[in-house]
């Protein structure tokens, strides 16, 4: 071989096989390149642990701790990675991830190195817009085995087997998110889901947990990938990841479900949850996965929560179940007392009975069930359970029936008529005289009536300020102490809002 040959080789093993301080240099360089492409969070979520140890035969040979980083990455990073190598030091063909002891030391590398041609996963921490078919249900679950494995402290919220879709009793009040809870079920792998997430909102006692566990139920009988969480379960979870250092597969575990279901998230305080939780969200939506919420109020009222939350969630189907009917409460009131009559044979209620405790009770589903259990107390003593025995017993449920809980849209919306004016007025910044009278009358019947702050006034009102609102709610207050004809007209638009 004459001595411009040996030359040429010597420079190509010297490209194949820099040296530790040219890799470390390429390495950054290469880092530098992802983080551009990934963004911030996504680097650092995945590529903070990640070592290059050597570049042999054209083998990029990299070792993370962990056996569920190493599957990750490879699943999804692999491409990016050789395609920043080969752009910043070329001659690499291939990259191979294996594990590294505590050490340091890079132990069980991989049978056979990671093809440059794989296809390209999509990374459900990056939404996009394209949606695909949801991952089957042995895939979601091998992640979740996976992830608990390594200390993974996410898991299903216990779920009542009483609570299914069998018990469920169906009104004219809970009629359209009953349907939407069976066709969240019906819904089969492979298919985009018909709307996610579906969003259901109530007040109380109203049956939204039993039917966020009877759609749970369902839907794992069907062999789906499900979890169930509060808010609250949401948030210990995700602290115990953070505490244990498994936050990466804590983040895994929730992006790999078929079915996401989270009950009372008006109580999801705290922006690194409401983050998280955001994320979550946007990554199962974009990639075609299901998911079911449940709060005591619409997203738009949810003033603690992210706005970009609040908008991607009042985005899917948003389902109110309202107070319940008559009707539907004597057929809950029924099934209660059947329920009770197979512990206690003897326990008898009359029609006349049940109809009194129907139209008495109307709060919530809690009360009626509070309400039977009070009738069985009374019936032990071997009395008649006449309707005058069923209102002695029964006297500490029955309350005065509360005012409408007044929202500032249906304020905005009445006073715009009232002063024939658009609602769009009213929120605009115009300032003449027959829009700002209407606006300041907004502002004090939004304060008088509802429990919102003057920031919070302010924000519905095209984004005022608060002092804005207290210029108004005082102007107001002044004007009326005056003026009878402005004094009626606020008592007249308080009992319209109220009745």
């Amino acid at each position: 071989m004459n001595e411009s040959a040996e030359l040429s080789a010597a420079a190509a093993a010297a490209r194949i096989i820099p040296s530790s301080r040219d890799t470390d240099e390429s390495w950054r360089r290469c880092c530098r390149r992802l983080r551009a492409e990934l963004g911030e969070n996504v680097f650092t979520s995945w590529f903070g642990r990640l070592k290059l140890d050597s570049i042999e035969d054209g083998r990029a040979l990299f070792s993370v701790p962990t056996r569920f980083l190493k599957s990750w990455i490879e699943a999804h990073y692999s491409d990016r990675i050789l395609a920043a190598l080969e752009a910043e030091i070329g001659g690499v063909a291939s990259v191979v991830i294996g594990l590294r002891s505590s050490m340091g030391a890079s132990v069980a590398p991989p049978a056979a190195p990671i093809p440059p041609n794989q296809p390209k996963a999509i990374d459900p921490a990056r939404p996009t817009a394209a949606r695909i078919a949801p991952a089957s249900t042995p895939r979601g679950g091998a992640l979740r085995e996976e992830a608990a494995a390594y200390g993974e402290p996410l898991a299903s919220s216990p779920l009542d087997r009483r609570l299914t879709f069998a018990s469920f009793l169906v009104g004219r009040s809970n009629q359209l998110a009953y349907s939407a809870a069976q066709r969240v079920v019906e819904d089969r792998a492979g298919q985009a889901p018909a709307f996610s997430p579906l969003y259901v909102h109530s007040a109380v006692g109203l049956g939204k947990t039993h039917l966020l566990q009877a759609t749970a139920h369902a839907a794992t009988a069907q062999g789906r990938s499900v979890i169930y969480l509060t808010a609250e379960r949401f948030m210990y979870g995700f602290v115990a990841a953070l505490q244990s250092h498994t936050a990466i597969a804590f983040k895994e575990a929730m992006r790999s479900i078929a079915l996401l279901i989270i009950d009372d998230v008006q109580f999801l305080q705290g922006k690194a949850f409401q983050n998280e939780f955001g994320h979550a969200l946007n990554a199962l939506l974009d990639s075609g996965r299901q998911v079911v919420v449940a709060a005591d109020r619409p997203p738009a009222d949810l003033e603690a929560l992210d706005e970009r939350v609040r908008s991607r969630l009042a985005g899917g189907l948003c389902v109110e179940m309202t107070a319940l009917d008559e009707p539907l409460r004597i057929k809950i009131l029924e099934a209660r007392i059947a329920a009770a009559r197979v512990q206690n044979p003897n326990f008898s209620v009359s029609p006349a009975v049940v109809a009194y405790v129907a139209r008495a009770i109307v709060s919530n589903g809690r009360d009626l069930e509070g309400a039977v259990n009070r009738l069985i107390a009374h019936s032990i003593v071997g009395s008649p359970l006449t309707v005058e025995a069923a209102e002695a017993a029964i006297h500490d449920l029955v309350r005065a029936r509360e005012p409408r809980r007044v929202k500032i849209e249906d304020i905005q919306k009445l006073v715009a008529s009232h002063y024939s004016v658009s609602r769009s007025d009213i929120l605009s910044a115009r300032r003449t005289a027959m829009v700002v009278k209407p606006r300041q009358v907004a502002m004090y019947l939004s304060k008088a009536l509802t429990l919102r702050s003057l920031p919070e006034i302010g924000r519905r009102f095209g984004g005022r300020d608060h002092t804005t609102v207290l210029h108004a709610v005082r102007k107001i207050e002044g004007l009326s102490a005056t003026d009878t004809a402005l004094r009626e007209e606020l008592e007249l638009l308080k009992r319209m809002l109220q009745d």
